[in-house]
């Protein structure tokens, strides 16, 4: 049963890609660009943005500006993400041991067949270059 939910889960994804962030820090200026489509069918879609971090991370959250243009529409939508990633207890929300993986939920929307998304992620915090995020990410999944 296990194994079904995840080959369901696998179909329904439409977009599944990480971009690595520097080494030295997340530089404030530094924008991680995703390009979604043409999508091959219509329907309603669920976004997910993903986060990796290490120990390094300074913060207990991280806020995201996230940028989404629909290239047939010619629509730019921008929203603001609060990731809570360290709880008041100092522990760690995410899964893992050195490294910690977090899914946080964006938005759903109707998109139509042949439609692409160009979504662009910057980071909104008071430190210009910002420790221990390794990798951001953007996962668009189809509902049924």
């Amino acid at each position: 049963m296990f194994s079904v939910f995840l080959t369901a889960c696998k179909e329904n994804t439409v977009y599944y890609h990480y971009e690595q962030t520097s080494l030295a820090g997340w530089e404030k200026n530094d924008t991680l660009t995703f390009a979604v489509g043409p999508l091959s069918a219509s329907g309603s879609y669920k976004e997910e943005i993903g986060l990796r971090i290490s120990g390094a991370y300074p913060f207990m959250s991280l806020n995201l500006i996230i940028e989404q243009r629909n290239a047939s529409k010619q629509v730019i939508d921008i929203d603001t993400l609060v990731c809570n990633l360290i709880n008041r207890q100092g522990n760690a929300e995410g899964q893992g041991v050195s490294q910690f993986q977090y899914i946080f939920p964006l938005k759903t929307m109707d998109l139509q067949e042949g439609e692409q998304l160009f979504v662009s992620v910057r980071h909104d915090m008071k430190r210009d270059i910002l420790p221990g995020v390794a990798d951001i990410g953007l996962r668009l999944l189809r509902n049924n």
